[in-house]
């Protein structure tokens, strides 16, 4: 038996029309040409308000405008030179799931973690869960493989 949360009643009930899947299409598109930019302003636009960005394995979590400012100042920080290669996509009512292959190097002080200054490259999967209101997302969470991450910084 599958149990689920309101949230995602009401994200099942959400009719998926062309309009809907090209507004998150072109959302998601805005979003990483920003992040790729590192234009912090770009990817601030593509976000509600109250958007939360969660970084699942760790249990990091930051909130609104401000908290995803950090998370970026943060992330861009620790891998100035992250690249993410997109390896499969789902776009739809409720928002994009994105399977990636991140790499970058450790230059920067990430989840409590020095830098170790070595170069990593490990699937991740993010979630951008789409807010219909204001017709933007409402963050990212963040899935990945911590014992391969942390194998990898620790080579």
């Amino acid at each position: 038996m599958t149990s689920e949360s309101p949230g995602a009643r009401a994200q099942l009930a959400l009719r998926v029309t062309t309009e809907l899947y090209n507004d998150v299409k072109k959302l998601w598109i805005k979003h990483s040409k920003a992040e790729d930019a590192r234009d912090l302003d770009g990817l601030i636009a593509t976000l509600a308000e109250d958007c939360v960005y969660e970084i699942i394995p760790t249990g990091q979590r930051w909130e609104g405008h401000d908290g995803a400012r950090e998370f970026y100042t943060t992330f861009l920080t620790a891998f100035p030179n992250v690249r993410f290669d997109l390896r499969d996509i789902v776009i739809g009512p409720q928002g994009v799931i994105e399977v990636t292959q991140m790499s970058g190097t450790h230059r920067g002080v990430w989840a409590g973690m020095e830098p170790t200054r070595k170069k990593i490259s490990v699937p991740i999967v993010i979630h951008f869960p789409w807010n219909v209101e204001p017709k933007k997302f409402s963050g990212e969470k963040i899935y990945f493989d911590t014992a391969e991450f942390t194998k990898q910084l620790a080579e």
